[in-house]
């Protein structure tokens, strides 16, 4: 490999670090920190905060699985562009309404957006870097998940620090994920595409019980982080004893997301994807139920970290043990995953919501997600290939 296609080679990796920071850490997480100044000058209740944030996750659902189709046509980078325009637009947009009808509506459509963007750019530049021979750089391109979490929570903390209001933080979230567009479309080239030969289509016998476990542990997955990745900013502020750490805690999630791709893929390597997804599942319950019950600075920190440490590598883990699980055509494994993850997510915020409303807290909701989550990493056993 010549120096010059190496260097294409981390540009164009670079370039869908970018894509994800914009389209997920941005236009799909940004609501994470911005909700707690929404709740205080917009009077939002627990459960219309849930609400907003499953029109976001309802969005991604619908987006995966209508992405996923093989005969949608046209080039993936222009999807994948527009995809992330819209998701510019429409962050910038909820700065400009106040009322939960276009909330729901804009959270939605940037839920489709953030879904259009992964899974074209994934498919457009992932290709390109294995048929250069760099598919390692797959961890560069995914790391742009924690990287855009990392950014996102330094604006908003920044702005803040001045005085923004909650629409103003919306706006220059929108205003770079415009600028994001900008450079990504510098980084990633149009080029010609090779249409790939179908796979052999092999006759697909009972559904293993492994992938049916599997699967139902995927969906409790997607309950047990979405509660805490959603309402975990709220908490800090709304206990004294932790707002000191209110500009960090977010932050954190994104610091440790970033390398977590590739640290849950080392582990998939040594000891098997099926037994990784299994600790990470157990993992993670740990730091949803610390999230709720300390009070220590530390403690909750730390429970960011195990949250932000944990998810992009279970999505991963839980997906390529899913297809090696596969006895026919992947993709309608990996459909059923998403499907499983995407009701998980879109339960979870609202459950969290109404269930504040009736006992003062999100520790009940929390509590719940962890013990599923440790469900989940008994299911995992079940489905170990």
């Amino acid at each position: 490999m010549t120096e010059r296609s190496s260097a294409s080679s981390i540009l164009l990796a670079t370039g869908g670090l970018i894509t994800l920071a914009t389209a997920m850490g941005i236009g799909r997480f940004v609501y994470t920190p911005i909700l707690p100044f929404m709740q205080e000058a917009l009077d939002l209740t627990p459960p219309q905060a849930g609400l907003i944030a499953s029109a976001n996750f309802l969005g991604y659902l619908l987006g995966a699985l209508a992405a996923s189709k093989s005969h949608l046509p046209g080039d993936r980078r222009l999807w994948f562009l527009s995809a992330l325009g819209v998701s510019a637009a429409t962050t910038a947009a909820m700065g400009l309404v106040d009322e939960m009808a276009p909330f729901l509506l804009l959270r939605f459509v940037s839920g489709v957006a953030s879904a259009f963007a992964l899974i074209f750019s994934a498919a457009y530049i992932l290709e390109a870097l294995t048929q250069a021979g760099r598919g390692k750089l797959s961890a560069l391109f995914f790391a742009g998940v924690g990287v855009g979490i990392v950014v996102s929570s330094l604006l908003v903390s920044a702005l803040a620090a001045f005085g923004g209001s909650w629409s103003s933080l919306w706006l220059a979230s929108g205003l770079l994920s415009f600028v994001a567009l900008i450079a990504v479309i510098r980084l990633v080239p149009a080029r010609k595409t090779v249409q790939a030969a179908a796979p052999p289509v092999r006759r697909e016998g009972k559904r293993d019980t492994r992938l049916i476990a599997l699967i139902i542990a995927y969906g409790l997955f997607g309950f047990g982080y979405v509660i805490t990745a959603t309402f975990i900013s709220t908490m800090v502020r709304s206990d004294p004893l932790l707002q000191p750490i209110e500009p960090y805690v977010w932050l954190t999630v994104g610091v440790a997301a970033a390398p977590s791709v590739a640290f849950w893929g080392w582990m998939g390597r040594r000891i098997g994807n099926d037994r990784s997804f299994v600790v990470a599942c157990l993992v993670q319950a740990f730091g949803v139920a610390l999230s709720v019950l300390s009070t220590d600075l530390v403690a909750v920190l730390l429970a960011a970290a195990l949250l932000g440490g944990t998810f992009m590598g279970l999505t991963a883990l839980g997906l390529m043990h899913a297809r090696s699980l596969s006895q026919g055509d992947p993709r309608r494994s990996l459909g059923l995953m998403t499907a499983a993850f995407g009701l998980g997510q879109v339960i979870g915020p609202g459950f969290a919501g109404y269930t504040h409303d009736l006992t003062g807290s999100f520790t009940a909701p929390s509590l719940v997600a962890a013990g599923l989550l440790v469900v989940a990493a008994g299911l995992g056993l079940k489905a170990r290939a």
